[in-house]
């Protein structure tokens, strides 16, 4: 049997023997003798009832009766007094004392009061050791961290069984191609240090959510084949100071015996925000870990050949001392992908999955501008729940359209009631949009159109754009305008009102001629310069306020030149529907009739 059964059993024995001892002292407790006084004793003595009487050194009495079979008293004299004495002087006369049958004198025992104690009190202490015990191995057993606030939290994972490697990574050629000299270095590290090379200390992956920044950096562990230790920002801080310093030299530790090695910290801005802010003094709990990051990072020991992965989507508030290089030698800039990454994403994510004939992953690309990674594998997943929710075998065109605009603009909602009057404002609002977007050569043509609600929307057009734009023109600006504001232009034209159901058209109309204002310096008027300048905080990490760098009556020739974009490409619209008053009757009544248009059908009213 193994030692800890020894062990358990041997604590065990201890406790039943303390039960017992316990349940002896209490029950032996109940044939105790009764305590009486001695003027008590001494009526006894004179009456002829004691038989015996034993005195202790202290002048302890214990009294035996004749009468009540071994019936004990137990009383006491006083420190140093004779039981002799005592009872003559209560009136027992030398007669009655003789008629007691035995009177003994007990020799002092110096162990007599430590045994005593042992009895009364040796099984109350077992029972507080055995707890104390029992205390102490729960806190520091795995189950209570009680005792271990120090410790890293870090997941290590071995690297000889890859679960992710680089043909799992698509769209980020670029990130791969960097990260790929890391993974020859841990594999090689001779063929660089030759040359005189040294390891990168770390490298920064900076991107959006869902670019794929953790995916990554699990790809370079599995191709390094080396071990990789996982951590987010988050869990080194703790309420108690000093264990976020801890837990980063513990990391360390752990990583510099089993180097090489990847250090990966997910969200580092958790804990590598800009020093000084003003916000927790100087001793701030975040601080410390972050010093002793740098330090680990870029210490005196730098022989250790471990690489520190990083990832975050706010580089602009981390300390400038964690972004040198020395530390973080390599930024990594993960984009969102363009259309042929995300058809190289499509295809890693539908990879082992039934596909329909009419799946074309191109076209789909190219319905999804602005998806990230995220996003796409969110688009797959939604189309292979509706196949199977339908009944289908395989993943078909249909289901991954209908899973784009789930996405775009959250699941139908057929069953909201609208009345006929509101339906019908609905489809030209619609209709109005789809006809002005096809209209304009600067603006992307309609690619469907629907006035079934969706999400909070009781209608949609969907004008994605056919490529992807990396610079964009004051006048497909001003094109992108007109197409928000055409389905109000349109309620306006053709039912002589207007409704609340343009409110965000006008915001992201609105929005988008102040950028252009402020920002892009698109104003004839106020020239090229820009307007405002962001002031944000760096402890928070977003934006607080606008310094306004202009005066009142720049502030009004900036509203007025707001007003004059929105007008205008207002008027446009208004223009355009006019010119095209059939087609926009024959769109809005088809759009009725139907519900959703899209494809050759839509092209053919909108032509």
């Amino acid at each position: 049997m193994s030692s800890s059964w020894y062990k358990n059993g041997f604590v065990y024995l201890l406790i039943l023997i303390a039960v017992v001892a316990l349940f002896a002292n209490f029950f032996s407790s109940g044939d105790s003798p009764s305590r009486v006084s001695i003027q008590k004793v001494a009526e006894q003595v004179k009456s002829g009832q004691v038989e015996k009487v034993s005195i202790s050194p202290d002048g302890r009495l214990l009294v035996t009766l004749r009468e009540g079979g071994s019936r004990k008293l137990v009383s006491r004299t006083g420190q140093g007094s004779d039981f002799l004495e005592t009872m003559k002087n209560l009136g027992v006369t030398q007669e009655q004392i003789n008629r007691i049958g035995e009177i003994i004198y007990e020799d002092p025992s110096p162990w007599a009061d430590w045994l005593a104690l042992l009895i009364n009190y040796v099984p109350f202490l077992i029972i507080f050791g055995l707890l104390m015990l029992f205390m102490v191995r729960q806190a520091q057993s795995g189950n209570n961290q009680a005792l271990s606030f120090g410790k890293s939290r870090a997941r290590m994972f071995a690297g000889d069984k890859p679960t992710v490697t680089f043909d799992d990574v698509a769209g980020v050629e670029e990130a791969k191609h960097e990260l790929q000299e890391v993974v020859e270095f841990l594999r090689e590290p001779e063929r660089f240090t030759a040359l005189g090379a040294r390891i990168p200390k770390g490298v920064l992956l900076v991107g959006a959510p869902g670019t794929g920044k953790t995916l990554l950096a699990r790809a370079v562990a599995g191709e390094a084949g080396v071990p990789f230790f996982s951590i987010s920002g988050s869990e080194f801080v703790e309420m108690f100071v000093g264990v976020g310093a801890s837990r980063v030299r513990d990391l360390f530790d752990q990583a510099k015996r089993n180097s090489p090695c990847i250090v990966f910290v997910d969200e580092i801005d958790a804990v590598g925000r800009h020093r000084g802010a003003g916000l927790g003094g100087s001793h701030d709990e975040r601080e410390q870990t972050l010093n002793q990051i740098l330090v680990e990072m870029d210490g005196f020991d730098t022989d250790a050949k471990v690489i520190v992965l990083a990832a975050t989507n706010r580089p602009d508030i981390l300390d400038p001392a964690l972004l040198r290089p020395g530390r973080f030698d390599r930024r990594v800039v993960l984009d969102r992908p363009d259309m042929n990454g995300r058809k190289a994403i499509l295809e890693v994510h539908v990879r082992g999955k039934p596909l329909a004939p009419d799946v074309d992953l191109m076209a789909l690309a190219r319905q999804t501008p602005g998806f990230s990674g995220a996003d796409i594998a969110n688009v797959v997943n939604e189309a292979a729940i509706l196949a199977a929710r339908n009944g289908q075998k395989a993943i078909g065109m249909a289901h991954l359209q209908e899973a784009v605009e789930r996405v775009i603009a959250g699941p139908e909602r057929r069953s909201r009631l609208i009345r006929d009057e509101e339906k019908k404002i609905i489809a030209y609002h619609e209709a109005g949009h789809a006809l002005v977007h096809a209209s304009l050569p600067e603006a992307n043509p309609p690619n469907k159109v629907s006035i079934i609600a969706r999400g909070m929307a009781l209608g949609y057009t969907l004008a994605p754009p056919q490529d992807d734009r990396y610079l964009q023109s004051r006048a497909k600006l001003e094109a992108e305008i007109t197409g928000m504001l055409a389905g109000r232009a349109a309620e306006e034209l053709v039912f002589g009102d207007v409704t609340t159901g343009a409110s965000d058209d006008l915001e992201r109309a609105t929005k988008m001629a102040r950028v252009m204002v402020t920002q892009y310096g698109m104003s004839d008027k106020l020239g090229p310069r820009t307007f405002g300048q962001k002031e944000e905080l760096i402890f928070l990490g977003r934006e607080i306020s606008e310094q306004r760098d202009y005066s009142e009556k720049v502030a009004q020739e900036i509203d007025q030149e707001i007003r004059d974009i929105i007008l205008r490409s207002y008027n446009r619209a208004m223009d355009i529907l006019r010119a095209k008053r059939q087609k926009l009757e024959a769109l809005a009544t088809r759009l009725m009739e139907r519900e959703t248009l899209e494809g050759a059908e839509l092209e053919a009213l909108v032509a």
